[in-house]
């Protein structure tokens, strides 16, 4: 056992791979250190021998210093893990053993533990002919998934190694498991997230995509059950060039018959094993839906923020939390990154909501449209979805009065949107992530948490995490620059990564030279593969809210020679009265186009400044606008 089994830590590998020191999440190193990590996980409590370590490390040609760096990677991990161990002290987590390492942790402390735990534990029911006991263990054991295994910060060669893809291997197994379950209980709404979320991993595996079929259509979803059917089939035959198998062809036979019973009330009957043909007539009951994006690829410390996240969620009453501030910032990700950290307290539901406040393609999501959509996930049918924003407001609040959600509300336009969206029990849990400042909402008690952009350790952080650490290790001094050059923004840190990924002959100095020269304008930002939301179209979206003359004021203040500038330098720069001009600063500073850095001192982010460049100098007085 570790030397100190009174410290708990929280090892994480199905997903990124993290550990978790009292609710703080610990800096692993460099990728292949993470991996050696992961991989100790993934044997926890048994030797790994040195040559498996070399394989995943480098595969077929490691260095002749491999079996020394494999030694300083695990004093590395041994100092993190024990930082009040002597380096040399018996026992311990990490430990050399003849012919390779040891880590170990208690059966509770890692994810993949407690899952496999769990799965026996399914499978155990399953046997003695006790399904719904069987769906509720195979559900919490895929809870522990929280997306690709080691899927953050780990080479790609490990990642792609047989100790990592059995590993997924066994959660697409028990996916299969829970919905045969689920589909003989009659819970098959139970395993559905879950389901969808493993179909979507293995895009060609047909025994996962028929239970997938055959549970959305016991779900009463037969429309998307046959959807469903027609992108596997196109798959299948533009991938492997091969037609559907005899049990993905049972289950759209199911379908089409409507052989799958829907959830309703009497005895179950059967699940036919000969061909997947499910009768169900089991009341469903309330749904649990699980409903959070992955975790954000590239998450990087934000420790500060996070442990203001713990405070302000552990206190008493309906907790309404508002992440705010501007684009690029990275709301969306800390607000899905906190959400799976604690998604474990809410076992009634996890709902997300896109709200599209700021999406530069569609409009804003309606208030009803979104509670109509919270409505059917949380199991209420369409046709019971009652008319009118108030009375589906009101269904909304009595359906989580007694239960445990966490409720996720993503790009808020503003507290209009949101005022109807937000449960009124106590024991819910609301995040808000906006460019707005929601000062209704403020008012009304919510807790406001105003993210700037990260430090420049966690910047330079992210650049290591989306390219090859050696790179920037190899260019220190223009690393920091890109980062600062930057505005230390992570939208920007991830789309000048994009590009350096995309064009590997360039250094990091040569993209300096290049930011140097665009320092007026954002060309430098513009996404390469359109993976990376582009910067000046996210900019846009802020600033194309603004007033005609809050723009105006916006596109004025680069002419501003000072780093901030008050309200009286506003009113001389616009030619505005003095009153007026501080309003249209707190227009702005609302918007986080402008940061009140200050009281009274207002200054513009370097990348904001040379949007406002680019908008240019605004003709015509003011009263024209």
């Amino acid at each position: 056992m570790p030397a100190d089994p009174g410290e708990r830590l929280r090892f994480e590998l199905l997903g990124p791979v993290r550990v978790m020191r009292a609710d703080r999440e610990l800096g692993l190193g460099f990728p292949q250190q993470r991996a050696l990590l992961a991989l100790l996980l993934a044997h926890a409590g048994r030797t790994v021998p040195t040559s498996e370590i070399l394989d995943v490390l480098w595969a077929e040609r490691p260095p002749a210093s491999a079996p020394n760096v494999v030694r300083r990677y695990a004093a590395a991990l041994r100092r993190l893990l024990e930082p009040e161990s002597p380096p040399r002290a018996p026992g311990g987590r990490l430990l050399r053993r003849p012919g390779g390492y040891l880590l170990q942790a208690a059966h509770d402390e890692v994810d993949l533990l407690r899952f496999r735990e769990l799965t026996r534990q399914g499978k155990r029911a399953a046997a003695t002919g006790r399904p719904e006991t069987a769906a509720g263990r195979f559900t919490e054991a895929l809870r522990e998934w929280r997306g690709p295994v080691i899927a953050m910060g780990i080479p790609q060669r490990a990642r792609e190694h047989v100790q990592f893809t059995a590993v997924e291997q066994e959660i697409l197994h028990t996916a299969v498991l829970a919905a045969d379950a689920a589909l003989r209980c009659g819970r098959a709404d139970q395993v559905l997230p879950a389901l969808r979320r493993a179909a979507a991993c293995a895009p060609l595996d047909e025994p996962l995509h028929a239970r997938l079929i055959l549970s959305l259509a016991a779900c009463g979803l037969q429309a998307e059950a046959l959807a469903a059917y027609d992108d596997v089939r196109r798959r299948l035959t533009a991938d492997l060039g091969v037609s559907p198998g005899p049990e993905l062809a049972a289950a759209h036979t199911s379908v089409l018959r409507q052989e799958v019973g829907l959830l309703r009330s009497g005895p179950t009957v059967r699940l036919d094993r000969a061909a997947p043909v499910v009768h169900l007539r089991t009341p469903p009951g309330p749904r649990s839906p699980t409903q959070l994006p992955p975790e954000p690829p590239g998450f990087v410390g934000r420790r500060a923020e996070l442990d203001w996240l713990a405070a302000r969620s552990a206190e008493p009453g309906p907790t309404v939390l508002a992440v705010v501030g501007m684009a690029g910032v990275g709301k969306s990700a800390l607000a899905v990154h906190w959400a799976h950290r604690i998604a474990g307290r809410y076992p009634d539901g996890l709902l997300y909501v896109p709200l599209r406040g700021t999406d530069p393609a569609r409009p804003a999501l309606d208030p009803g449209e979104a509670l109509r959509a919270m409505l059917t996930a949380l199991g209420v049918p369409a046709s019971e979805v009652p008319e009118g924003q108030a009375a589906r407001a009101g269904l909304y609040r009595t359906l989580l009065a007694d239960r445990r959600v966490l409720v996720v509300l993503d790009d808020a336009s503003g507290t209009e949107q949101t005022g109807p969206l937000l449960p009124g029990s106590p024991r819910c849990l609301t995040l808000v992530t906006s460019r707005d400042a929601l000062p209704g909402l403020i008012a009304s008690g919510a807790r406001p948490l105003r993210l700037e952009p990260p430090t420049a350790a966690d910047a330079r952080e992210i650049l290591t995490r989306r390219l090859d650490a050696g790179r920037v290790a190899a260019e220190p001094a223009a690393a920091d620059e890109i980062a600062a050059r930057c505005g230390r923004l992570p939208l920007a840190l991830t789309a000048v990564a994009e590009r350096l990924t995309h064009h590997p002959e360039t250094t990091l100095a040569a993209l300096v030279a290049q930011l140097r020269i665009h320092e007026s304008d954002l060309d430098a930002f513009d996404g390469v593969t359109g993976a990376t939301p582009d910067v000046r179209t996210a900019f846009l979206a802020s600033s194309r809210r603004l007033s005609p003359q809050g723009e105006r004021l916006f596109r004025l203040l680069p002419r501003h020679p000072g780093p901030d500038l008050t309200a009286t330098a506003a009113a001389r720069l616009a030619g505005l009265p003095l009153r007026r001009a501080r309003i249209l600063l707190g227009e702005l500073a609302d918007a986080h186009l402008v940061t009140e850095h200050a009281p009274g001192r207002y200054t513009l982010h370097p990348l904001l400044r040379a949007h406002a460049t680019e908008l240019g100098f605004p003709d015509g007085p003011f009263e024209s606008y």
